[in-house]
Order: C-alpha cells, then structure tokens, then sequence
C-alpha cells in the first residue's frame, strides 16, 4: 500500500490515540492543519481512518473526530507458554478484538478460534509468537523465523493455522513479559530496570531507555548460561544454573528434607509455597533457601547492569514469599536496588506479545523501518 509520508505519520499518530480530531493529529504529528486534512483524506480514501463523531471544543466549535478504518487491520498475538497458549486478536489501536486460552498441544485449534472471532473483512497485518528461547534468527523471507527456538514441533503446527503471507515474528517470552511490566505493570514509570523470571527455568530480561536489550545474537539476557557451578573441583554444566534454580530442581530439594512428620511432600512448586504460607517450617525453609539463590543471581545482575530496579516474574519468582529473602542477599552482595513482584500476571507475556504485534502492524500499514519497543 502506498501512502504518502505525512498519511502514513498521522496513520501513527492516529493509531496511538485511538481518536482524534485533526488539530490533535497536526500537534502529534508535528504537521500543519492543511497537511494533515489531506492525510486524513487520503486516509479516509483508503479505509484506513473514519469519522467517528465530533467533539465540542473550548470555544464552543465542534471539530471531526476520526479513528482507524476498516482496512486498517488487525494483529495477532501468542503466548505458546510450556503448558497453555494464549492468544489475543487486537486492532491497530491496541483495542482487543477477541481472545483465547488453551492447552499448547492444542496451539493451532485456539488460534483458528481467535482468528474466526475476528471481524470479518480486517485484514490480519502481523502475527507476534512469543516462544521460550530465540536466539540466531533467519532474516530471509517474510517472518523472522529463528533458526533455533525450543518451539519445536507445536509452533509448526500452530503456523499451519496462519493465514499466508502475513509476516510472522518470534520473541523471547521473557521480554514480551517486561514490555507489559514497562507499559502496565510494576516498571510503570521506570526506563530503565531488570525482569527476573524464575519458574520451571530462569531467564531475565534487560530494558534500558524504554527498549527491550537484544543482544548480537538476540540472546542477550540468557542467564540460565552463567556458569554454575563455578568453584574448585567442579565444572560448569551447560545450562547448570537453570537447572539448579528451576521448579524441578526446588521439589528434589524439598524431598530431601522433608521428614515423617513434615505430612505429605508437595508435588508441585504452588503446593510448596501455599505449605510455606501457612507456616510450614520445612516448606518455608525450603523457600528461604530459593530466596537466597534468588537474591544472589539478582545481585549477579545489578553487578553487570545496575538497573536500580529488578522485577521478579514467574511461577515461583513472582510469590511475594520471596522478596524478603531476596532483597536481603541482593543487599549483602551489592548496593541498593529496588526489588519488587510483577504484577501483571499470567496474561504478561501476551500482552506484551500483543503491544509488539501492534507495533509491527502499523510498521507494515505505513512501511517504516524503526520500531521502538
């Protein structure tokens, strides 16, 4: 589609309002009246901007207001998490059209059921997956498929579901999960910080002025390859500190010092941490000794980035049980940084995954090549 340069800033401009009149356009796309009335025109010639009413100004004259048009579009977000997918459908404007929830075998089943939930004639401008590892990525063709993911076979299957030649672009389920906490959640108001997820593995993502840190590679905030362990008389294990953070690893923990009386051993790490809430002193020993691992992997980050903010998501990571523990070993290793729990969530990771689907789909209406996100 072919756009002149001022239609395609006030389609920005518009897109980020959701509503505006044409004086509002000209101040946000720093563009004179007369420019903006023949984008808007140009626009509205397109079925990219309507008229959506009027607005009484302070003078008492009324003025046009618009929002996106029909063929503007839509986006589609994924969240194919290790158990659930999530997915939601969103107009150019961030406005969620429709939304679904299902298991990651049945990954493609509840894209097809967003997609057909979608209205009708919006054309779909941009599919954003978030998936739990990316790394060397494949710029040729289309998408941006990496050529590693641990997607695997169930990201196959889910793309079979997507509708041809729309482009499709992977990221890091970590970052996509900080992008909400920068926009909507507990990094509100913070440029600059670090997203600590700590679950059934560990990673971190790293946002400085307002943008995700990717790295040469894009890999860059994968700490579950620090070394570990790293002392005399033992070697590295790829991956070893993942390993000894994750869920799996804290319930073999639990078992070995759960004793007779401590009643049944917990199977799953929300069971653990409910035990510690009620004052279970085995669980609750179990979950201060997290804490510690916690606080020092945090401390391993402030000392590389000092990013006077560490935000602690996850399934485990984001328990407020952890913060004491945490906060205490950050503060007896390093200086003074803040630490606090996520609080968008479960539903973090797609809508993150959504706010980057929306930025790739106005970039591929108005055809710009930056992206901030």
């Amino acid at each position: 589609m072919h756009l002149s340069e001022s239609a395609r800033v006030v389609f920005a401009v518009l897109a980020a309002a959701g509503t505006a009149t044409r004086p509002q356009l000209a101040t946000g796309a720093g563009l004179s009246k007369p420019t903006v009335s023949s984008a808007v025109a140009e626009l509205e010639a397109a079925g990219l901007a309507a008229h959506s009413g009027t607005a009484s100004g302070a003078t008492g004259r009324s003025a046009a207001v618009y929002r996106l048009g029909p063929a503007a579009g839509a986006v589609l977000a994924v969240d194919l998490g290790p158990s659930q997918t999530r997915v939601r459908g969103c107009a150019l404007d961030g406005t969620l059209l429709a939304e679904g929830t299902g298991s990651r075998p049945d990954a493609a089943d509840t894209v097809r059921a967003v997609l057909k939930a979608l209205p009708g004639k919006a054309p779909l401008r941009a599919v954003v997956v978030a998936v739990g590892d990316v790394t060397v990525r494949d710029r040729e063709g289309a998408g941006e498929r990496p050529a590693t993911a641990k997607a695997g076979p169930v990201f196959d299957a889910m793309a079979v579901a997507l509708p041809e030649g729309v482009p499709v672009h992977l990221e890091n389920n970590v970052n996509c999960a900080a992008l909400a906490e920068l926009h909507e959640g507990a990094a509100r108001g913070r440029d600059t910080f670090g997203y600590l997820r700590i679950g059934v593995g560990i990673g971190l993502a790293v946002v400085i002025g307002g943008r995700v840190l990717r790295g040469a590679n894009g890999a860059a905030g994968e700490v579950a390859r620090l070394p570990y362990p790293w002392d005399e008389g033992r070697d590295p294990r790829h991956e070893g500190l993942e390993r000894h953070m994750g869920a799996r690893s804290l319930l073999r923990r639990a078992s070995r010092v759960w004793q007779d009386g401590d009643g049944p051993c917990p199977r799953t790490a929300e069971r653990l941490f409910a035990l510690a809430q009620q004052g279970h002193a085995a669980a609750r020993a179990v979950v201060a000794g997290h804490a510690a691992d916690v606080g020092r992997l945090a401390a391993a980050v402030t000392a590389v980035l000092d990013p006077g903010l560490i935000v602690l998501g996850g399934a485990t990571g984001s328990d407020p049980q952890l913060l004491p523990g945490v906060r205490a070993e950050l503060a007896r290793l390093s200086w003074p940084t803040e630490v606090v729990s996520s609080t968008v969530g479960d539903t973090g990771t797609v809508a993150g995954a959504s706010r980057l689907a929306v930025a790739h789909g106005i970039q591929t209406v108005t055809g710009a090549t930056g992206m901030k996100h």
